[in-house]
């Protein structure tokens, strides 16, 4: 009796691939090797030219803080800028400069405490993270 398939019949029954899917599957996974490192290549080469960016963005960094003077005071803590913006806190506390490092405290006002121990636990962490006393 003569067999139907047209393929060769595979260990467990069902067809099996063809010399040629095969081969037609293997050409398409190497062209998308090809790709692939074509793509890696060009990312390799936009992360050197990033650096290189990057470096000369550095040295004209130093260079300007050489010509303003900035990097003699390098080691002062920076704080940020006062503020201007709507509110009704005083201008002394507007003003007040904030460290870079100052983590503010941990102390949330849900109403429902009171107020007074809310405000004591606040003043005490920020005596702990060492903000200034005004």
């Amino acid at each position: 009796m003569r067999s139907t398939r047209q393929g060769p019949v595979a260990p467990n029954g069902g067809e099996g691939l063809t010399l040629q899917q095969v081969m037609e599957t293997m050409r398409a996974l190497q062209e998308e090797m090809v790709a692939s490192r074509a793509n890696q290549e060009r990312i390799q080469a936009d992360l050197v030219a990033s650096q290189a960016t990057s470096e000369e963005l550095c040295r004209s960094n130093e260079e300007l803080q050489t010509l303003t003077g900035e990097r003699e005071g390098a080691d002062q803590e920076p704080v940020t800028p006062p503020r201007e913006f709507p509110t009704q806190f005083s201008q002394e506390i507007v003003d007040a400069a904030i460290p870079a490092t100052l983590v503010g405290p941990k102390v949330t006002f849900s109403g429902t405490e009171d107020p007074e121990a809310h405000l004591t636990a606040f003043h005490t962490q920020m005596i702990l993270v060492g903000a200034p006393m005004r």
